[in-house]
């Protein structure tokens, strides 16, 4: 069996892990830059043109064609959805594309659409506002007050997020013509990060594992500690049947006042899954199982608890040619 794995970018370890869930089988990797680290740890990879790239799904098609890829996904954001838009012209060539579908994945990457969802569906969630005018009205009636967050509605990565302490910023932001913007409400209480699996096949979810961060840099955790809350497994679970997701996925959570918080979804290995992986959570394990055509067992809790989860800078070199 052999897997591709999209916009591998500094994801090293996922490739590592994928190699030890494949034996006798392929990584392949794929990446626009030849300096994504992540191509070459792959057993084979390729340079391709930017996801947005009219031909690039052809492309990608033909790769798997051509390495007989059982399986593909993509470890950006705005990849998701041009994946789950073509999945019947990857299954005609075999591979399935590992993830949610279309409409999921628009969702999560569009915030004012799951703030939505969110609140339509009864989850406590950050008080959100699409334009100055609503965010003006709530603050007059004192339902939000500064410090605020503000964030691009269709951004990845927390580019763009910035922390607002007063009206004159939050104008220049809502003026910026080259992004559209929402206003969220502060949540000053624990930041939590969630990596869930959800079977293929099943729809079942298989796996639920809970950290907090203790640490941010670049919109990942940069030091994190596993826990487990039966409170919020309940919360998780429910939200995850509900919405229909598929494969792995990272949950942004927090903890204000006795009260769990659901913030934003990335349907796609989040980036500091490794954590979950090092404490017994075996993601491509799972995947190439459901690819095999077989459904996952239910591993509630099934995790090492308190361990710490350190990032640490590292190299790699190859010659320029």
């Amino acid at each position: 069996m052999n897997i591709l794995i999209l916009s591998c970018g500094i994801r090293v370890k996922i490739v590592e892990y994928f190699k030890k869930a494949l034996p006798g089988g392929k990584v392949i990797a794929t990446d626009c830059s030849k300096l994504a680290p992540a191509l070459y740890a792959a057993d084979g990879y390729y340079l391709v043109p930017p996801v947005t790239d009219d031909g690039y799904i052809d492309i990608i098609l033909s790769i798997c064609e051509k390495e007989n890829i059982k399986g593909l996904f993509s470890l950006i954001d705005p990849e998701l959805s041009v994946l789950a838009r073509n999945i019947e012209r990857f299954a005609a060539k075999g591979a399935t594309v590992i993830g949610s579908n279309y409409e999921i994945c628009e969702r999560c990457l569009d915030k004012w659409e799951m703030y939505q969802w969110l609140t339509a569906h009864g989850y406590n969630c950050a008080k959100t506002y699409k334009d100055q005018k609503s965010f003006d009205k709530a603050f007059e009636s004192s339902e939000i007050s500064f410090p605020v967050i503000m964030k691009p509605v269709r951004g990845s990565a927390s580019v763009a997020v910035e922390k607002v302490f007063d009206h004159a910023r939050l104008e220049a932001l809502f003026s910026d013509k080259g992004n559209e913007f929402i206003v969220q409400q502060f949540i000053d209480g624990l930041d939590l990060d969630v990596d869930a699996y959800i079977d293929m096949l099943s729809g079942e979810v298989v796996s639920i594992f809970m950290k907090q961060k203790l640490l941010m840099r670049a919109g990942e955790a940069d030091k994190a500690v596993s826990f487990y809350d039966e409170e919020l497994f309940g919360i998780l679970k429910k939200f995850i049947e509900e919405s229909g997701f598929r494969g792995a996925i990272d949950i942004d959570a927090f903890k204000m006042a006795d009260q769990f918080y659901i913030s934003e979804v990335n349907p796609r290995f989040g980036g500091v899954y490794p954590h979950a992986y090092e404490c017994g959570l075996d993601f491509p394990a799972f995947i190439v199982e459901n690819l095999s055509g077989f459904a996952n067992r239910q591993l509630f809790p099934s995790y090492s608890t308190d361990v710490l989860m350190m990032k640490y800078p590292e190299i790699m070199t190859k010659n320029n040619h």
